[in-house]
């Protein structure tokens, strides 16, 4: 395409994550190639692009009306790589997903629906459906608001999300290995997928209490150096094949919580120290705290009921996650509450 031939675009942030926000129709055919220009890709500060120099500003939604049965539309997660020429889209996103319900409302592929509107979101990536309820006052999405998230400075609307069937969505089984605990170069590890591929370890068995912010983790290559071989063992074993080049599985590195949650963790996403935590990270690893043997379990402190709500505590703060489990205590839906907001709508140039 020509570089003089803007492409409709809508920058969203979703949760704690921001990106660019597409209808699907409006792509070139070179995509991949499109967005790593649209970013700024590979560059540290990817400077002639819209990107921020960070994994968590690096993002792509690609919506489209689904021709599915009970479901509105249909969501393709792209990560685009900072500083490598790479489009992937082996993992999903649930912070973005929190903007895929306003920006087809905005975008006209959702008709609102009095005071609030539905949206049944077929996430791509996965292959599962969540469900974002959305303020429609008057026929338009409202974005202001009262619900505070972790990560993000002020209010706004609340975005609450309902996960069905999230259990295995990337490795065919919450636990892949039928295992809740196996040992990678003697490190107990619970490998496990509640709707994004994690490795929960005990933050003490890398060498780190669990309680770093993220720029002392980041600088700890001893720490990341075994952290990634226990990740690289984990891939096949989860029926992921070989991760060199793949976004996952998450690291995450738990420790009893302090602030009042149910745990705390620092996630490797999976080869920087994530600044808060992905929503779908956070509802894998506030699972692992149900699952016996776990490190995880190991150190959580779980509610009774079953419907429990298990704050995750980050460096940002504390995501809060809804896991219900039925009379046998196995997770048969999960939930999140996010805010999204419309930061610019125009064109973008390649």
């Amino acid at each position: 395409m020509s570089d003089l031939t803007g492409v409709r675009c809508m920058w969203m942030r979703g949760g704690t994550s921001k990106g660019a926000f597409f209808l699907a129709d409006d792509l070139p055919d070179d995509r991949d190639a499109f967005l790593l220009r649209v970013m700024g890709s590979p560059d540290p500060r990817q400077i002639d692009g819209m990107g921020g120099g960070d994994p968590l500003t690096s993002k792509v939604a690609v919506v489209s009306k689904s021709a599915r049965p009970g479901v509105d539309v249909d969501y393709l997660f792209l990560q685009v790589f900072v500083d490598q020429p790479i489009v992937t889209d082996s993992q999903n996103c649930g912070n973005m997903l929190a903007g895929v319900a306003p920006f087809a409302i905005e975008r006209g592929l959702v008709a609102p629906a009095g005071e609030e509107t539905r949206v049944a979101i077929y996430m791509a990536n996965t292959g599962q459906v969540a469900v974002a309820t959305v303020r429609t006052p008057g026929g338009q999405v409202g974005y202001h608001g009262e619900a505070a998230i972790s990560g993000v400075p002020g209010t706004a609307a609340p975005i609450p999300l309902a996960f069905r069937d999230t259990a295995g969505s990337s490795c065919g089984a919450l636990l892949p290995t039928g295992n809740g605990v196996d040992e990678i170069d003697g490190v107990a590890c619970t490998l496990i997928d509640n709707g994004m591929p994690c490795v929960v370890l005990a933050a003490g068995d890398v060498g780190v209490t669990g309680y770093e912010d993220r720029d002392t983790l980041d600088a700890d290559a001893a720490m990341k150096a075994k952290v990634e071989a226990i990740r690289l063992k984990a891939g096949p074993m989860m029926n992921l094949g070989d991760v060199t080049e793949k976004s996952v599985p998450k690291m995450m590195l738990v420790a009893a919580p302090r602030e009042g949650g149910a745990i705390a963790v620092r996630s490797l996403i999976p080869h920087r120290v994530h600044a808060s935590i992905g929503v779908l990270g956070a509802v894998s690893v506030a699972t692992a705290c149900l699952i016996d043997e776990s490190p995880a379990a190991a150190v959580a402190q779980v509610p009774a009921g079953k419907n429990k709500t298990l704050g995750v505590e980050h460096p940002s703060g504390v995501t809060e996650c809804v896991v219900t489990v039925d009379d046998g205590g196995a997770p048969v839906e999960a939930g999140m509450l996010r805010t999204a907001r419309k930061l610019m709508d125009g064109e973008v140039f390649a």
